[in-house]
């Protein structure tokens, strides 16, 4: 349950109601300093179904709840709404038709940087939101739990002026961290590569100097890599859990990478979700990788021309090229691709 002596006021709703409040026990968090009418000020965009657990989540991770509205009514609400921190849109069990309407305002928000928006949903929404909202201030969630929800809004900037003592945060925020590094290391790669440099380099500049490995300059009858050899790649990389289990070989940048060169080399359309499946990890933790792969510049967002409620995923032109320098080199080596 959650804590009963709530760090912040409830503005603007009716509906809060004493209950279950979806699993959280107020021995998860504890709190430093008092509530203030600066703490940020989140909007909750659910349908009733839900219960009142989205407000829980808002009030432990210490934001201002500026009231709840149902999917039918957000529209209207968010374009007369005051200003807000946060929006935490629970898009969870809602229908397409109701949530298509109100999300280009959402993406438009978080472009502003009027809002932070963090989205609840589940895997069959993937697509429907995705392709809608590309905005850097959006947060996905795909079927959280109820830790990973207040985590997310806490760093969404709930909370401001407090303190959270909450293990499940703070490591959040070093994986989010150590994702963005790892994705600036990848797109670093792949420049060089475009530009024909495959000189190892130390990614933190310190240490003794190492020998380099340079690659042999391009040949005129330069190897061909086909979809053929992607694929078999990827097959031989997921054969690896067959054999230690899933999670300890985990690489999502690259698995996508991989599954996005194999799909450009057969002229094949990518959608979020399946991407999502060939990250082969749980689809929160892909979505923040796409997310941050195409802030990198690695991935390009294309609109699906039948289908609006749908988006598609490639190669931008630089990764494209810095995969085809790295296919074309671990052929002139002999090498494996792994």
């Amino acid at each position: 349950m959650f804590a009963s002596d709530r760090p912040g006021p409830i503005e603007g709703d009716d509906s809060m109601e004493k209950g279950s409040s979806g699993g959280i026990d107020s021995s998860t968090l504890s709190w430093s300093g008092a509530a203030s009418p600066a703490m940020p000020a989140t909007l909750v965009i659910a349908d009733a179904a839900l219960g009142d657990t989205p407000e829980h989540a808002v009030l432990a991770a210490g934001g201002a709840l500026r009231g709840r509205v149902s999917w039918q009514d957000a529209l209207e609400r968010l374009e007369r709404q005051g200003p807000l921190a946060v929006v935490l849109a629970e898009a969870r069990g809602a229908s397409d038709a109701a949530i298509a309407p109100v999300l280009p305002l959402l993406d438009a928000m978080a472009r502003r940087g009027d809002a932070r928006v963090v989205v609840t949903l589940d895997v069959e929404q993937i697509d429907l939101l995705s392709a809608t909202l590309g905005g850097r201030g959006i947060e996905f969630l795909c079927a959280p739990s109820d830790v990973e929800c207040v985590a997310a809004l806490y760093i969404a900037g709930i909370g401001e002026g407090h303190r959270i003592h909450d293990v499940s945060r703070n490591a959040e925020a070093v994986r989010l961290q150590r994702l963005n590094e790892e994705v600036a290391r990848i797109a670093e790669t792949l420049a060089r590569l475009t530009r024909g440099e495959t000189e190892t380099r130390q990614a933190d500049g310190v240490g003794e100097p190492v020998q380099g490995y340079r690659a042999p300059p391009p040949a005129d009858d330069t190897a061909v890599v086909t979809a053929r050899d992607i694929r078999e790649a990827i097959r031989a990389r997921r054969l690896r859990d067959q054999y230690f289990g899933k999670g300890l070989f985990e690489d999502p940048a690259w698995d996508m990478l991989l599954d996005l060169f194999a799909a450009e080399l057969e002229r094949a359309q990518v959608s979020v979700s399946s991407l999502c499946i060939a990250a082969a990890v749980a689809p929160t933790t892909a979505l923040r990788w796409i997310a941050r792969m195409t802030e990198a510049g690695l991935f390009e967002r294309r609109p699906d021309p039948f289908d609006r409620r749908r988006a598609f995923l490639g190669l931008s032109a630089r990764a494209s090229l810095g995969m085809r320098n790295y296919a074309a080199a671990i052929g002139r080596g002999g090498l494996a691709m792994v």
